[in-house]
């Protein structure tokens, strides 16, 4: 992953006119200063995000660092797929003119970034890295599922304080815009958001006799943040085209022949780029170069991802571990094989047809 990825947060301004789509900074690109947050030197930040940062700056520098693990998930999850998150070095929008679109891909990083600062924030409150909240101070006492009774004990993690904080900073941006793209982006932001809450869990230790759970101490904890990732996919597949309402307050949907959008679902209003060859006004960089799979009929396989262009196929030497033995005590020893593996990547197209748009 490429060392943008700890630029510094900022909610990507898409706050764009409907015709003429502009480029802005954006506060994803905190993820790229880690630790050396600097409220002042973020660029694309409105008055109430650099309030917030400079009042807080313990939670900016976990969103900065929260920033790396949603775009890696992001990367994980369109790992096979001609667009696969790819973020641009020195580009203070940290993926470029393809956010522009209002497309589903925009909903889902819209999504996934805002359910990220969720999770940052609430997992520093339960590591008690932050000086303004610590664990969930409503669960106390007792309660009560489906095993009977229990006792609210060790560290639930504060969810909501994570949720409030998350759209105070990133919900600022958009709330200054006024037009359908804001609408979009705020929707998506809180589907994100509650993502991250779906995902809570109780867990539980057993106290008694031979551990035999006569009584219970139990928290609530959030899941590996892949889940969330996994479901925001999820509603990525199923992502619902929308116009926005006459009186610009809300979404019509756009196929009368779909279901109008929860606020679980993501919505989008542009079709998307089939993001085969680079065309720099929708933002795409192509898939030539791009590894395939040549025995896949899904998204990975060759004739997907190289969009019917076909691909080269280079011989390389790979070496792995092999043949490991433990050795008391306590060693483990390998060896080192060696194996000639084939390596597709799609070729770049060739048509004066397909010569990139500028």
């Amino acid at each position: 992953m490429n060392s943008v990825l700890w630029g510094l947060w900022l909610p990507l301004p898409l706050i764009v006119l409907w015709v003429t789509p502009r480029v802005y900074s954006t506060w994803w690109y905190m993820g790229a200063l880690g630790t050396r947050v600097v409220c002042d030197n973020i660029p694309g930040l409105v008055s109430r995000q650099r309030q917030l940062c400079h009042k807080y700056p313990e939670a900016m520098q976990s969103i900065g660092v929260g920033a790396k693990e949603w775009i890696a998930e992001c990367q994980h999850q369109f790992r096979h797929h001609r667009w696969n998150c790819i973020t641009l070095d020195r580009d203070h929008s940290l993926f470029g003119r393809v956010m522009l679109r209002s497309s589903r891909e925009a909903a889902f990083v819209y999504a996934i970034s805002s359910a990220g600062v969720v999770f940052a924030i609430t997992r520093a409150c339960s590591q008690g890295e932050l000086g303004s909240c610590s664990c969930d101070p409503k669960k106390k006492g007792t309660s009560k599922d489906n095993k009977g009774m229990f006792d609210w004990g060790g560290c639930s993690d504060n969810i909501d304080y994570g949720i409030r904080f998350g759209k105070a900073f990133v919900d600022a941006k958009e709330k200054k815009g006024k037009d359908a793209r804001a609408l979009m982006n705020l929707h998506n932001n809180r589907a994100g958001r509650k993502a991250v809450k779906r995902f809570l869990q109780l867990e539980c230790k057993c106290h008694g006799v031979s551990g035999s759970c006569t009584l219970r101490t139990c928290w609530l904890a959030m899941q590996d943040f892949q889940k969330t990732g996994n479901y925001l996919r999820r509603k990525y597949n199923g992502a619902i085209q929308v116009i926005m309402n006459q009186d610009g307050t809300g979404f019509t949907i756009a196929n009368k022949n779909f279901k109008r959008p929860t606020k679980n679902d993501l919505v989008y209003f542009e079709n998307s780029p089939d993001y085969c060859v680079v065309d720099r006004e929708a933002g795409s960089l192509g898939t030539a170069g791009r590894v395939c799979n040549r025995t896949s009929r899904g998204m990975d396989g060759c004739e997907v991802m190289c969009c019917g262009r076909g691909y080269d196929t280079t011989r390389v030497m790979r070496v792995t571990k092999c043949e490991c033995k433990f050795h008391w005590c306590c060693v483990v020893r390998c060896k080192e094989c060696h194996q000639m593996t084939d390596v597709h990547t799609c070729k770049a197209p060739k048509s004066i047809d397909w010569v990139e748009r500028t």
